[in-house]
């Protein structure tokens, strides 16, 4: 169940940051269309464009664990396609980074999600602050408002 937002997710004019990726025949299920775990896995491969280009933004001692996803389900995808993948930072936070994302084939929006995603220490397993370089990268990516 989507809540009202100040944006629209399924809009590909709100995204800062793209990537692509292709549709396996081993995605689909016996329906005929991409398994929904499929979609995860997309919206996996935008995030990673942006907290891992080319070099990580976390600290060696520290990784990105994501505490909360949200993803709606808006159209099935089938095999063979081209998944484009629209990412855009929606906040950032002291230890924080909020995205939203969109999935794309053939220009339509079929999958949208916001995820939570927090820096952790990797020896108090606990929150830690963003680094200013991480910040001022994941800044390239915010909408203004």
């Amino acid at each position: 169940m989507s809540t009202a937002r100040p944006y629209d997710l399924k809009d590909a004019g709100f995204y800062s940051h793209w990537t692509k990726d292709v549709v396996r025949y081993a995605d689909t299920d016996r329906q005929g269309h991409v398994n929904n775990a499929v979609f995860a896995t997309f919206f996996e491969s935008g995030r990673v464009a942006i907290l891992y280009p080319p070099a990580p933004l976390a600290p060696a001692d520290g990784s990105f664990v994501i505490v909360h996803l949200t993803l709606d389900f808006l159209a099935e995808i089938h095999w063979p396609s081209e998944v484009s993948i629209g990412t855009t930072v929606l906040a950032i936070g002291r230890s924080s980074v909020t995205l939203g994302q969109g999935l794309f084939v053939d220009q339509q929006c079929v999958a949208t999600a916001e995820t939570v995603i927090v820096l952790t220490d990797h020896a108090t397993r606990k929150s830690r602050p963003l680094p200013d370089h991480a910040r001022a990268e994941l800044e390239r990516f915010s909408r203004p408002g």
